[in-house]
């Protein structure tokens, strides 16, 4: 009785943080589409559209570890809403200003930062509240969940909503925007409870000690760094290829924009089916089983689609590596859960995204480099397919029993899961 009533409580608790998340990634969906879109009635100088993509990812780069030593400090729940709610203010002054005609391009950079920063520590928040949430045996379930509220939230409802709405009046998408952050903070207060962790309750120190605890830490936890490492390797690699899927659908496959959405559809598809099934590919084998297949799947996709000139079979490769990688991510996600200490967990996290989402502009200019002197962004995804089996090859090696951590914990964790 007390075991059920135990996962009730848990269950109500993911459905609230669920609910939340669902709400803030239709958010940041449609703000993904109607930001560039606004940019661009202001100005069609190339450096500034491009520069905007690049202040909307900076804040990862520049607060992912002052974010995460703050959520090892205070309520994480409480962050999170007032993360959402910060958007949510930010994002209808853009609305406003966007109605009355006062908007500039500066405007809007200075409004993607903002919301850029905010959305670190909320979506971080969420991240680190997982296990707080639900038991250590429904990691990857919940998981899964998280992952399947970002693809839908982002690629199915908010960028569709996005660019319809904005087409209609340039406003509209950005009032959507503003109360999809709001519903997400509102929500959160149905998540009842304390979620600060034991850290809090000592006495407090100067953030670059605490940071420094929690490099110590990762230091110290072969497996764990040696994931970071794997994670760091596959978002370097096949960034390469990701960046050029424009012109690879455009250019090479010769498909119209119209098209192109619906290829990235098929991406989105690929996304849930990945979360879909990992949980129960982690039951029958292991988490490190499905994260070198998926691993190796994402090399076979990307080199199928450098070997094919068919935007059926392109779409639907691309919709394997979509599946893969959610897979991959939703087994990094609970072996990182499970691994790392819940008061450390904010700032190994703040670590792990430095150096993962660090990696995606990185990745980003070599393809557009290597495009440029393969002379197609076929050969491109071709290269980047059989770097993957490369870095499916180093896991293998890294990631094997008996590599360096042999604790009982790690051996759980990636090889005795059934």
């Amino acid at each position: 009785m007390a075991e059920s009533t135990a996962r009730g409580r848990s269950d109500r608790r993911l459905r609230w943080l669920l609910a939340s998340s669902a709400a803030s990634n239709l958010g940041d969906g449609i703000g993904k589409v109607a930001f560039p879109l606004l940019a661009v009635t202001l100005t069609r100088d190339p450096l500034l559209i491009a520069g905007l993509s690049a202040t909307q990812f900076l804040p990862w780069l520049l607060f992912a570890l002052p974010a995460g030593a703050l959520l090892d400090r205070i309520d994480r729940r409480r962050a999170m809403i007032l993360a959402n709610a910060a958007r949510a203010v930010v994002v209808g002054g853009m609305a406003v200003l966007v109605a009355a005609g006062g908007v500039t391009i500066w405007v809007v950079y200075a409004a993607a930062l903002l919301i850029g920063v905010a959305e670190v520590v909320a979506d971080s928040a969420a991240n680190v509240l997982i296990p707080a949430v639900v038991g250590k045996g429904s990691l990857d379930g919940a998981n899964s969940k998280l992952q399947a509220c970002e693809i839908v939230g982002q690629t199915f409802l908010g960028g569709p909503v996005g660019s319809a709405t904005f087409a209609l009046f340039a406003t509209f998408p950005f009032l959507l925007n503003s109360a999809g952050f709001a519903i997400a903070a509102a929500v959160l207060i149905g998540l009842t409870g304390s979620y600060r962790p034991r850290a809090a309750e000592s006495p407090a120190t100067d953030l670059r000690a605490e940071l420094a605890e929690g490099f110590r830490w990762l230091k110290g936890n072969r497996l764990m760094l040696r994931l970071v490492v794997v994670a760091g390797l596959i978002s370097l690699v096949s960034e390469l290829a990701q960046a050029q899927l424009v012109l690879y659908a455009i250019e090479y496959l010769r498909l119209s924009e119209a098209a192109f959405g619906l290829f990235a559809f098929v991406g989105g598809i690929g996304g849930l089916l990945g979360a879909a099934i990992a949980p129960r590919l982690v039951k029958t084998s292991s988490r490190r089983a499905v994260l070198l297949g998926g691993t190796a799947c994402c090399g076979a996709a990307f080199t199928g689609m450098g070997l094919t000139s068919s935007p059926v079979a392109g779409a639907a490769l691309f919709g394997l590596f979509a599946a893969a990688v959610v897979a991959v991510n939703i087994v990094l996600g609970t072996a990182r859960h499970t691994l790392v200490p819940g008061e450390l967990l904010g700032r190994v996290l703040g670590v792990w995204r430095t150096v993962v989402w660090g990696a995606i502009p990185v990745g980003a200019l070599l393809g557009g480099v290597l495009t440029h002197a393969l002379g197609s962004p076929a050969r491109t995804f071709l290269t980047s397919g059989l770097l993957l089996f490369g870095v499916a090859g180093f896991a293998f090696v890294a990631l094997r029993p008996g590599s360096g951590d042999e604790s009982a914990t790690a051996l759980r964790v990636l090889h005795q899961d059934r």
